[in-house]
């Protein structure tokens, strides 16, 4: 299986690659299928690509036949065959990426690789930007990724390990001085590593349990985080010190990662407080696990001997009566051997961590106890040549502390509302709080949280659900005592539609000792709350929602106590899932605005939380266009965004992709928040009638919308039928249900499964439908108006990412292949009726996007993606063919055959990897 490209020399090594790989995986299966298997993989793939070519009514019943005769076991091994092929193609371009880095990075004129931590800096040495500006906005500067469980890696960790070390292995064949017999061992190598990706069966067996998640998550730690954060500050430190030398300079820790996997309850019953408690020891025990290991390494070079070096007589004594702390056979035996003496302590120590006395109550002493080292080794060590390796960990514990990761707690508006009213009931406040209105809520809250008497009783036989609910706040009052306050910092609210879900929230935080209210009126509150703006009605009224917050006394004085700074999360699945991406996208652009307008008023600061997907429907997209993208005033903010599912496994499985990936998220945000950036709304021509013209674009785009998902009675019974949504769900790729509850309602189902199986069916739905419309109904107005869309696409980086997302979703879609899916739908004339509306619209949306951005065909502008998609779609196509056959199939039996079921996961599984999105 071989990959033809157009021919160019910055391709060449890329398709070297993929040719060598794909070679490889033929080798392999004439060897387990014979030659019947590569001939049969080659003739639908090349069928496949002579459609592509022409779209002929001959091509298309013959490639329909050979994939119709298939049977098994060959049918297994085929899908396979083109599924293992995406993976390995994948990796080469993962690996093209590093490849390109290090060629920057070796050019002799050296050129500076764009959003690189080099070039923004040498931006704003070139803006003629000031040291006290940059410190400053430095101070300021903060980015956190979270990363989440949400179920939308379809690759299962067996099998990413496996794609880690064919990775490793391929980038060594970059090596310029190879010898014949070297190459020839890293290719058996390579061989070997491929071979054991076809014999591994890549479908997990079972449902993940929520601590399988939190092992997986912890992976990405252990394996690149620990090393990458603290280098990404690093290198930031030298680029300006190199250009700024007559300056000190002091990067604080702006860059961190969090996590949701344990702590996010919202639909989970398999999240209780038990299983948040294991999450938050397991961050722990594997944080501890790094420091020994840089301490036990550390000890291995500090060999300083006072015999050589002059050591201070207070660090001397300090050293001797810390070791009357510690066992005598723990204790290094050479006195002499300074520094060796301090480590075996501070070993011993770190290992004693939340086992006995001895151990460190909280990462601060740990963090004294190595920098006291540090200063005595500047009194003997030259100057401008520090040991990096302190220095590393130093920062890695001022990063990670003893908690590793932040975690984050999420639940459901309601679920805080049913126990509110239960504890308020049983001592008599009112009888159904539920039922009040907003204004009497706020009222009734504000009078409980001021006074300091709790309102639970101790032995009250509250119900299951609530006794569960006052577990979770005590477990985050525990959690701050056993791991420190940074292991558990905010609580965020899904759906939260009114001031009160807020409030609710903060009085359940007060009857677990987070929120405190002394009898002096001074109030301390260990806790964020944090609302989930996530609908459009919800977006449109979180500015209101935020005011009422900021005006009440008793929220005033939480903020107070909290540093003055309010989180707001803003959910992009749920608000493309209820109005169309191209509403959903404006709406949470004003959100941003108007909420950063009114938190001014008020003297907030604000953090925003922009949880996005992997997916283009759930606001996916590189990191630093996600960035880019953002209203201008909003970029000194804090920015918080969430690394879901298979976007984990593509930036943070190789640490060459993890670095890159995010230096370009920081140099972008760091030239935002400095105005420097070319990408950023400071450096365009701004007009401010754009706004009215995506108001308008995005009220006509959400009628369009709305007019097919929600008032078409057919449309609900089409997307069950034509997608392979009842298929996806015994996927095992998460241990989250994907409903909030057993119901078949539309506004249950969650939005990655709903963004997932349009994603498969090649109608990518959520990610484009009705853009066009409410693009198109403005342009067609007058003449001017299309003139005003290309300049907003030229000029404006919020517009301009929307339109390239736009391109990137139709070019990804295929309406040929999606039609195969309309024989899935019972009633024809209904499905054919909802397809060509689907239809209509995708070129309508086609049509517009060409004519604003003046190309020719779509991605025109980007080059490298558009041939990356326009190489994968011949072999993707084979696997849509072969699941529209499958699952038809499979939908007729009466029982289930789980050989068939299993076919149809493994395209599934192969369609994700080559499109390389899911959810």
């Amino acid at each position: 299986m071989t990959l033809q490209t157009k021919n160019n020399d910055h391709t060449t090594p890329l398709r070297r690659d993929v040719n060598l790989l794909g070679n490889m995986l033929g080798e392999i299966l004439v060897h387990h299928g014979g030659e019947e298997l590569l001939n049969k993989v080659e003739s639908i793939r090349k069928l496949t690509k002579d459609l592509r070519k022409n779209h002929e009514a001959e091509n298309y019943e013959q490639l329909k036949q050979e994939i119709s005769n298939l049977k098994p076991p060959i049918r297994s091994q085929v899908i396979r065959a083109f599924s293992i092929y995406f993976h390995l193609v994948n990796i080469a371009e993962q690996n093209h990426r590093i490849r390109r880095r290090r060629e920057y990075q070796l050019r002799e004129d050296h050129g500076v690789q764009p959003y690189s931590l080099e070039s923004a800096v040498k931006n704003l040495k070139n803006n003629d930007i000031s040291k006290e500006v940059i410190q400053n906005v430095l101070n300021d500067l903060s980015l956190e990724l979270i990363i989440t469980a949400h179920p939308t890696e379809a690759t299962k960790r067996t099998v990413l390990e496996i794609q880690k070390r064919i990775a490793n292995i391929l980038i060594q064949l970059d090596h310029p001085q190879l010898t014949d017999q070297e190459r020839q061992n890293i290719e058996e190598s390579l061989f070997n590593e491929v071979t054991v990706l076809w014999q591994t069966d890549e479908l997990r067996h079972r449902k993940p349990t929520v601590m399988d998640e939190v092992r997986n998550g912890l992976y990405y730690f252990d394996k690149t985080l620990f090393d990458v954060l603290p280098d990404i500050h690093q290198e930031l430190e030298n680029r300006l010190e190199e250009l700024y030398p007559e300056e000190n300079w002091s990067v604080p820790n702006f860059l961190h990662f969090g996590s949701w996997i344990g702590g996010d309850r919202d639909g989970n019953p398999n999240v209780t407080p038990e299983v948040t408690w294991s999450t938050l020891e397991s961050h722990r025990k594997l944080v501890l696990k790094k420091y020994e290991t840089v301490l036990i390494e550390l000890m291995k070079r500090f060999s300083h001997s006072t015999t050589r070096v002059k050591v201070s007589e207070s660090f001397l004594r300090a050293v001797q009566e810390e070791e009357s702390s510690i066992p005598h056979e723990k204790r290094w035996r050479v006195d002499s051997e300074i520094y060796r003496r301090k480590f075996a302590i501070i070993l011993e120590r770190l290992r004693e961590v939340g086992q006995s006395e001895v151990g460190y109550n909280e990462a601060d002493e740990l963090l004294t106890d190595l920098q006291e080292v540090q200063e005595s080794v500047h009194f003997h060590h030259p100057s401008k040549r520090e040991l990096k390796m302190l220095k590393k960990l130093i920062r890695q514990v001022k990063l990670f502390g003893f908690h590793l990761a932040t975690l984050d707690i999420r639940n459901h508006s309601g679920e805080h509302e049913m126990a509110i009213t239960e504890l308020l009931q049983k001592v008599n406040i009112t009888e159904n709080y539920s039922e009040l209105s907003e204004d009497k809520k706020i009222e009734l809250l504000s009078k409980v949280l001021k006074d300091p008497r709790p309102i639970s009783l101790l032995n009250e036989d509250y119900s299951e659900e609530t006794q569960e609910m006052l577990k979770v706040f005590q477990l985050i009052r525990e959690a701050h005592k056993e791991f420190g306050e940074r292991s558990i910092q905010v609580y965020l609210i899904s759906m939260t539609e009114s001031a009160s879900d807020l409030l609710e929230v903060l009085l359940l935080a007060k009857e677990a000792g987070i929120y405190r209210l002394h009898a002096d009126g001074k109030v301390e509150s260990g806790l964020d709350v944090a609302p989930l703006l996530e609908t459009v009605d919800d977006l449109k009224a979180g500015p209101e929602i935020l005011k009422t917050l900021f005006s009440m006394d008793v929220y005033k004085k939480h903020l107070d106590a909290r540093g003055k700074d309010q989180e707001i999360m803003l959910g992009y699945s749920d608000g493309s899932k209820d109005g169309g991406t191209l509403t959903a996208n404006w709406r949470l652009y004003k959100a941003q605005q108007e909420i950063h307008e009114m938190a001014k008023e008020y003297n907030v600061g604000l953090k925003f939380f922009h949880g996005r997907g992997g997916s283009l429907g759930r606001g996916g997209g590189p990191l630093n266009r996600s960035i880019a993208s953002q209203p201008v005033e909003t970029l000194g903010d804090g920015v918080k965004i969430t690394e879901q599912g298979e976007v984990l496994s593509s930036r943070y499985l190789i640490t060459d992709i993890a670095y890159r990936s995010l230096e370009q998220g920081v140099s972008t945000l760091l030239e935002g928040a400095a105005h420097v950036s070319k990408e950023t709304e400071q450096a365009t021509s701004w007009e401010e009638h754009w706004e009215q013209v995506m108001e308008e674009a995005a009220n006509t785009s959400l009628k369009k919308y709305q007019s097919l998902v929600f008032s078409d009675k057919d449309f609900l019974t089409y997307f069950n039928e034509v997608t392979p949504l009842q298929e996806i769900s015994e996927l095992n790729i998460g241990s989250r249900p994907m409903k909030r509850k057993d119901s078949t309602k539309f506004e249950n189902l969650r939005a990655i499964p709903w963004v997932f199986a349009w994603t498969q069916n090649r109608q990518l739905l959520p990610a484009w439908y009705a853009a066009g419309t409410g693009l198109a109904e403005y342009a067609e107005q007058n003449d001017s108006n299309l003139t005003n869309l290309q300049q907003m696409y030229e000029n404006w980086p919020f517009f301009r990412s929307t339109i390239d997302n736009l391109q990137m979703a139709l070019t990804k879609a295929d309406m040929h292949t999606a039609k195969e899916y309309s024989a899935l739908v019972n009633d024809e004339e209904m499905g054919e009726r909802i397809f060509q509306n689907i239809v209509d619209e995708y070129n309508t949306t086609k049509d517009i996007l060409l004519k604003i951005t003046g190309d020719n065909e779509l991605l025109d502008h980007q080059p490298t993606i558009q041939e990356s998609v326009r190489l994968r779609n011949p072999y993707v196509d084979p696997l849509n063919f072969l699941q529209v056959d499958l699952i038809k199939e499979l939908r007729e039996l009466d029982e289930t055959d789980e050989e068939l079921l299993t076919e149809v996961l493994l395209t599934i599984s192969g369609i994700a990897a080559g499109l390389r999105n899911t959810g």
